[in-house]
């Protein structure tokens, strides 16, 4: 079954320094063939997530955290 799209929560988070939070990257459909992501950070040196959407405050500043389906190549 083909993504149709994914959604992360939380939506807004706000850390400090060495402080972590995890994030739930949700595939639709709900029996969609292939709900992995792959995520990323767009600014590592203030905030880095790992391959489980672990999210990790590095430096003071904001980044955006993106989880991009591996089938469909949906974004959030």
């Amino acid at each position: 079954v083909p993504v149709t799209g994914v959604s992360v929560s939380p939506e807004n988070v706000s850390l400090f320094i060495n402080a972590s939070t995890q994030l739930t990257a949700t595939v639709s459909p709900a029996n969609a063939s292939n709900k992995n992501v792959i995520w990323s950070s767009s600014n590592s040196a203030v905030a880095s997530v790992n391959s489980s959407g672990l999210v990790t405050g590095i430096a003071q500043g904001t980044a955006v955290v993106t989880a991009i389906t591996v089938s469909g190549n949906k974004t959030a």
